[in-house]
């Protein structure tokens, strides 16, 4: 048996219900966030895939309550099957995005996302935040975690700056002028 199968953690009936319960109230709320914006078809197709067997299961062994499944199996095993099954599905991932360069020398680098799949990863940010923050969620939260993680990320310039003016007007002045300045975007169909 290889040594990561080894590692994983049992099915407990509970975390079934629970994970069930936090992935579904996440969706609920990028739905409501992308209505806001005017995205409703992906608002309500948002991260489907997170009921797939592959995406599901994971969630339920490694199911905390305070940060996503996919990091503590990440620990676990050292990768994420869940995770790269996900990204691999989801435009509104910057990691969707990533491919091997014309250029062969620069390697992996990440390409300019769409004006609409940057709006539903900033109602998916802004989700994720409110349901592991809970009661602590402010509107600096999604802000918080980008700068934690923006060191090592590979974005294109222009929809990492693009995030980055989101999450500043986000935090600095709060969700409805997020909303209208990506709105502003998503009718002129560019940035």
């Amino acid at each position: 048996m290889p040594e990561n199968e080894m590692k994983m953690p049992k099915i407990k009936l509970v975390n079934i219900v629970k994970h069930f319960c936090t992935i579904t109230r996440h969706r609920l709320l990028v739905c409501k966030h992308c209505f806001k914006i005017g995205l409703y078809w992906q608002g309500l197709t948002h991260d489907l895939s997170k009921y797939s067997p592959e995406e599901f299961w994971t969630g339920v062994r490694y199911y905390q309550g305070d940060r996503s499944p996919n990091a503590a199996e990440r620990e676990a095993i050292g990768f994420s099957k869940a995770w790269l099954h996900h990204k691999g599905r989801n435009k509104h991932h910057f990691e969707y995005w990533i491919d091997v360069s014309l250029n062969k020398e620069e390697g992996l680098v990440g390409n300019k996302m769409p004006v609409n799949y940057v709006a539903e990863m900033l109602c998916d940010r802004i989700a994720a935040c409110e349901v592991y923050r809970g009661k602590n969620y402010t509107s600096a939260a999604p802000m918080e975690y980008y700068e934690f993680t923006k060191k090592y990320i590979t974005i294109h310039p222009e929809t990492r700056a693009l995030l980055e003016k989101l999450l500043t007007i986000l935090k600095d002045e709060g969700e409805e002028s997020a909303y209208a300045y990506i709105r502003k975007l998503l009718k002129k169909g560019s940035y």
